[in-house]
């Protein structure tokens, strides 16, 4: 049912008065009939256009091309065209982006006799798009920046991260070593540390620990860890742990509370026999792993004192080991062990590296430390923790030929 209104509008009206841009032209492209909603924008009168200007003389010079390169040969082909951009030139106003649409009127033969066109004013869709491009060309430029700001801080802790580290590890007469660092990732601070230096005479030590935490703050204890075992390294593997836990104990303790696990231990090799001995103190670490030429394994599972830094006093039995001609001794920390695997389901765990470590047994230290490093690489994201190795071996080499 139509709905009756108090007045009339002729078709006429409704063709000059419509919300669009209206015309048709001959199969040639003059202009044959415009509406007045077209006239206005153009600001032209029709006297001016109809008869005397084609449609592509509406157009901008980019206008003309792409009309008689894409639009037409479309239009001819395909007898409709849709939603085409161009801009319109007017008189003394601004160009005006529209979207053009047409189709063909055909004669009773088959011919093309007139071409019916609809101009949309795309002005508020164009400012939207340039809005757009603005807020994309603003957002890509953010996103650079942010990389390389990203990019610029990750290089910043690779190069603290390293001064954590030792630049190298000394030659030790009779001891082959190797170690690792594995980053977990390249936007934090690790809290692992390890190190093997000169005490005195025949003597040598090392430490591998862990610090609670990521980040600065555990950077500041890796530091005062490393700092303090070793200038407590003339004292035996139990005392010099007890330092660092007077140490850390006294400074985090009234406030942030900060503590690590540690494995410290000296040894002193014996150039006749080729034998390593070996003594060290453990503070709530993962226990080394003792890993004999002849393929038999074992976890050093020695009395172990509490986590470092937790208590005023704390006690830290010493264990010893010796290690024949091709034996070794891994240290490491529970970013290997504690690694995700099967899904994210279950730990790697002691099981697996005793089961690797046991195939390198009567290698080297270098074998074993790298095999451990393809092990790290493989677990990729799912690597959540940092890691270091730290690898000994006795090589049994006579001191003539070191």
């Amino acid at each position: 049912m139509t709905e009756r209104v108090g007045w009339e509008e002729t078709a006429e009206e409704a063709y000059d008065s419509a919300p669009c841009g209206l015309l048709s032209t001959s199969a040639n492209g003059t202009i044959v009939k415009v509406n007045q909603t077209l006239l206005d924008w153009l600001g032209l009168s029709g006297e001016a256009v109809v008869g005397r200007l084609r449609f592509t003389d509406l157009l901008t010079v980019g206008g003309k091309l792409y009309h008689e390169t894409h639009f037409a040969p479309l239009l001819r082909m395909q007898g409709e065209v849709s939603g085409v951009a161009f801009e319109l030139k007017r008189e003394h106003a601004p160009r005006m982006p529209v979207l053009v649409s047409a189709v063909v009127r055909y004669d009773d033969h088959g011919n093309p006799v007139l071409h019916r066109i609809t101009i949309f004013d795309a002005q508020i869709r164009r400012a939207y798009e340039e809005e757009l491009l603005r807020e994309r060309q603003a957002a890509d430029l953010a996103r650079g920046q942010a990389e390389a700001d990203r990019s610029r801080l990750q290089d910043a802790l690779a190069v603290l991260q390293q001064s954590l580290l030792p630049a190298t590890i000394p030659v030790m007469p009779g001891v082959a070593t190797a170690a690792y660092y594995h980053t977990a990732s390249p936007d934090e601070l690790g809290g692992d540390f390890y190190d093997v230096f000169h005490i005195d005479g025949h003597r040598w030590g090392f430490f591998l620990g862990d610090v609670c935490g990521k980040g600065p703050a555990a950077a500041a204890v890796t530091s005062v860890a490393r700092y303090t075992l070793r200038a407590a390294a003339m004292h035996n593997p139990a005392a010099a742990l007890g330092t660092l836990n007077a140490v850390l104990y006294e400074r985090f303790a009234g406030g942030d509370l900060r503590y690590c696990t540690a494995v410290f231990g000296t040894l002193w090799s014996d150039l006749a026999t080729g034998r390593v001995a070996i003594r060290f103190a453990s503070g709530g670490h993962p226990p080394p792993l003792l890993i004999r030429a002849d393929g038999s394994c074992e976890y050093l599972l020695s009395p172990d004192g509490t986590l470092i830094g937790i208590l005023p006093t704390s006690q830290f039995p010493q264990t010893d080991v010796t290690l024949d001609p091709g034996d070794m001794l891994l240290l490491y920390t529970d970013g290997l062990t504690e690694a995700r695997v099967n899904d994210q389901r279950d730990f790697y765990g002691p099981e697996a590296l005793h089961k690797l470590a046991s195939q390198y047994a009567g290698t080297s230290p270098d074998a074993l430390v790298e095999a451990l490093s393809d092990v790290l690489a493989g677990f990729g994201p799912r690597l959540a923790d940092d890691t270091a190795l730290l690898a000994l071996g006795a090589t049994g080499l006579p001191h003539n030929g070191l």
